[in-house]
C-alpha cells in the first residue's frame, strides 16, 4: 500500500520500532511534550486507551509503541489533520491497533459512550488567551489555544468515558496548575502522580505532567523531575532511556 503525501507533508522517523510519523511544515508538528507523555502513561494488557485531541496521531501511536494494550484510539476535530493521523497509522501498518476518528473532544463520551476505556490521554491546547487570536481557525491556533474546547471540556469529558477506577494522563503548562487540579476534581477524578519537567537543571518548570484516577481517593505522589537536555542540543540520559527518544 502507497501512502500519499499531500503538499507540504513530510515523512519523519519516530526512533521507535522502526515507526515513523506524516507531518505538514506548515502545521502543528509534535514536540517533547508528546513524547513525554507517551512515556508518562502506561496502558496494561487488555486495556483500551483514547487520546484527545490527537492531532499528527502521534501519542496513540508512541503508546502503541511503549506498551501492550489491547486498542488505541485517537480523536481529532480537523479533518486534514485526522486524515494525515489515519496515513500515519497506515504509514506504520497499525490499522488493527490504532484508529483515528474525527471528532469533538465536547462530544467525546456521546462518539464513544460512557465508561468506554480504561486510560485517557491529553495533549491539549495551553492557552487560554483564544479571544486575542486573528486567525482563531488555522490549525497552530487551533492546537495551541483553547479555541475548540477548554481544560474543562477535556476533564469532563475524559472523566466521563473512563471506567470506575480508570486513569487520566495529561500534560500542561506549570502555570495553570491550580486550574488543572480544581478541574479533575471537578469531574470527579483524583490527581494520583505528579512529575515536573524542566528544559535544564537549572530552569524552572515549563511541563507538568499528570496521572488522575477516576473515583480514587486523595493522595498523590510528587515524582522526580525530569531534565531534557542537559547541554543546548543534548538530551540527558532518561530522554534516550526511560522515553526512548
Amino acid at each position: 500500500m502507497t501512502i500519499k503525501l499531500k503538499d507540504n507533508e513530510r515523512i519523519d522517523d519516530l526512533q521507535r520500532n522502526g515507526y515513523q510519523i506524516i507531518q505538514n511544515r506548515d502545521g502543528f508538528c509534535f514536540g517533547m511534550d508528546a513524547v513525554l507523555l507517551s512515556g508518562f502513561a502506561k496502558v496494561k494488557p487488555e486495556e483500551k486507551a483514547i487520546d484527545l485531541g490527537t492531532g499528527t496521531g502521534i501519542i496513540p501511536i508512541l503508546l502503541e509503541a511503549k506498551n501492550q494494550g489491547l486498542h488505541y484510539t485517537g480523536l481529532e476535530i480537523q479533518e486534514e489533520v485526522a486524515d494525515m493521523a489515519a496515513r500515519s497509522v497506515a504509514l506504520n501498518h497499525l490499522e488493527d491497533k490504532v484508529t483515528i476518528v474525527r471528532g469533538d473532544i465536547k462530544e467525546a463520551s456521546r462518539l464513544f459512550g460512557a465508561a468506554s476505556f480504561d486510560v485517557v490521554t491529553s495533549n491539549p491546547p495551553y492557552m487560554n488567551d483564544a479571544h486575542g487570536l486573528k486567525n482563531p481557525d488555522l490549525p497552530k491556533a487551533i492546537s495551541r489555544h483553547e479555541v475548540l474546547c477548554t481544560l474543562e471540556d477535556v476533564a469532563r469529558e475524559a472523566a466521563k468515558l473512563l471506567r470506575p477506577g480508570g486513569r487520566f494522563y495529561l500534560v500542561h503548562r506549570p502555570h495553570r496548575l491550580i486550574e488543572i487540579i480544581t478541574a479533575l476534581k471537578s469531574a470527579g477524578m483524583e490527581p494520583k502522580r505528579m512529575k515536573m519537567v524542566h528544559p535544564f537543571v537549572d530552569k524552572e518548570a515549563n511541563m507538568v505532567l499528570i496521572e488522575a484516577v477516576r473515583g480514587g481517593r486523595s493522595m498523590i505522589k510528587v515524582e522526580a523531575p525530569v531534565i531534557v537536555y542537559k547541554e543546548p542540543g543534548v538530551y540527558t540520559d532518561e530522554i534516550y532511556t526511560i522515553y526512548g527518544y
